[in-house]
C-alpha cells in the first residue's frame, strides 16, 4: 500500500469531472420534481445521450455538435415519458422505469458500430494566470466547458426557482396542480417544459461520460448514475445547492475508492466498488430525518378537465 501515490490536487480536480455527469443528471431531475412530476427514466436519457452525442461528434467531428445532440437526444426521449403520463395519464413510476429500459436497449443497438472509436477531444479552458496558479489552477481553472455550465446551471436554477415568475409557477404546479389550474397557469404545459428539460440535462450528462470522462462508447457506461441522481434529489430536500454539495460527495468517494484501489490498499475491490452506492444509501436513510419534504403534488396524476 503506497498513499504517498495518491495525488491530493488532482484528487480533487478528478472529483470535480467524476461529480459533473451527476450533477447535471439530478439538476435536472430537480426541476422536474418540483413541477411535481417523478420521471425515473433518468437513466434511459443519460444512456441515450451518451451515445447520441458520441455518434454526432464521431460523424461530424465536432464535440460540440455532439453535446448538442445528446440534449436534443435527451429531450425528444422525455417527449415520450410527456406523453405517456401528461397526455395518456399512465403512471409515471411505470412509464419511467420504462423508460430507462428502452433507452438501454436502443442505446445498445445505436452503438454497435461505435465501439472502440475516439471520439474528438473537447479541450480544457486555459484562463491566463489562473490557470498557472499552484494548487488552485489545476483545481478550479483547468477543466472543461461543460463542468463550468455544469455549476452556472445549478446557480441559474436557484435564482429561477426563488426569485423568477416561471420559478413560481413551476413550484405552484408542483405543490398544489388543482389551485395552479384554477388560477389559469397550464399545468401540463409547465410539466411538459420541465420534463423536456430534464431529459436535456440528462442527455448532456450522459455525453459528458461518453465524450469527456471516459471519451469511448460502452454499452451500459452510465453504471447506474441515472439511479444515484434521482436519489440525490432527495438527499438535496430538492434544493439546487444541496444538489451541488451531494454530486461533489458522490463523486469524491467514487474518484477516492478508484485512488485507492490503485494505491493497493488491502481491502478487497469489490467493498471499495460498493463504497460509494453504500454511502449514498446510509446519506438516504440518515436525510429521511429530515423534516423538509417533497413537492406535495409530487407523482400525482393531472386531469385537465378538473
Amino acid at each position: 500500500m503506497d498513499l504517498s501515490a495518491i495525488n491530493p490536487v488532482l484528487l480533487i480536480a478528478s472529483l470535480m469531472v467524476a461529480a459533473t455527469p451527476l450533477l447535471l443528471a439530478a439538476v435536472g431531475e430537480l426541476v422536474v420534481e418540483r413541477a411535481g412530476v417523478l420521471n425515473l427514466g433518468v437513466e434511459g436519457m443519460m444512456i441515450v445521450g451518451a451515445i447520441g452525442g458520441f455518434a454526432v461528434s464521431v460523424e461530424s467531428g465536432s464535440p460540440y455538435l455532439g453535446l448538442v445532440a445528446a440534449m436534443a437526444a435527451g429531450a425528444g426521449l422525455s417527449l415520450l415519458f410527456a406523453f405517456l403520463t401528461q397526455f395518456a395519464l399512465a403512471n409515471q413510476v411505470a412509464s419511467g422505469l420504462a423508460l430507462t429500459l428502452f433507452g438501454l436497449g436502443l442505446s445498445a443497438l445505436m452503438g454497435q458500430g461505435y465501439v472502440g472509436i475516439k471520439p474528438p477531444a473537447l479541450g480544457n479552458i486555459h484562463i491566463p494566470v489562473l490557470s498557472d496558479l499552484p494548487v488552485i489552477g489545476p483545481i478550479l481553472f483547468g477543466h472543461d466547458p461543460v463542468l463550468y455550465i455544469g455549476i452556472a446551471l445549478v446557480a441559474a436554477v436557484w435564482a429561477v426557482l426563488k426569485y423568477s415568475r416561471i420559478g413560481l409557477v413551476l413550484r405552484a404546479v408542483g405543490e398544489n396542480h388543482e389551485a395552479a389550474h384554477a388560477l389559469g397557469y397550464n399545468v401540463i404545459r409547465v410539466r411538459v417544459l420541465a420534463i423536456m428539460f430534464g431529459g436535456a440535462c440528462a442527455g448532456l450528462g450522459g455525453a459528458y461520460i461518453s465524450l469527456i470522462r471516459v471519451p469511448q462508447w460502452t454499452e451500459g457506461m452510465t453504471a447506474g448514475i441515472g439511479w444515484i441522481a434521482l436519489a440525490l434529489v432527495v438527499f438535496a430536500s430538492w434544493k439546487p445547492w444541496r444538489v451541488l454539495l451531494g454530486a461533489y460527495l458522490f463523486g469524491g468517494i467514487n474518484v477516492l475508492q478508484l485512488n485507492l484501489q490503485a494505491a493497493g490498499i488491502a481491502i478487497p475491490v469489490e467493498y471499495l466498488a460498493m463504497s460509494p452506492y453504500i454511502i449514498t444509501i446510509l446519506v438516504l436513510v440518515i436525510m429521511s430525518a429530515d423534516k423538509s419534504r417533497a413537492p406535495a403534488s409530487l407523482g400525482r396524476i393531472f386531469h385537465a378537465s378538473q
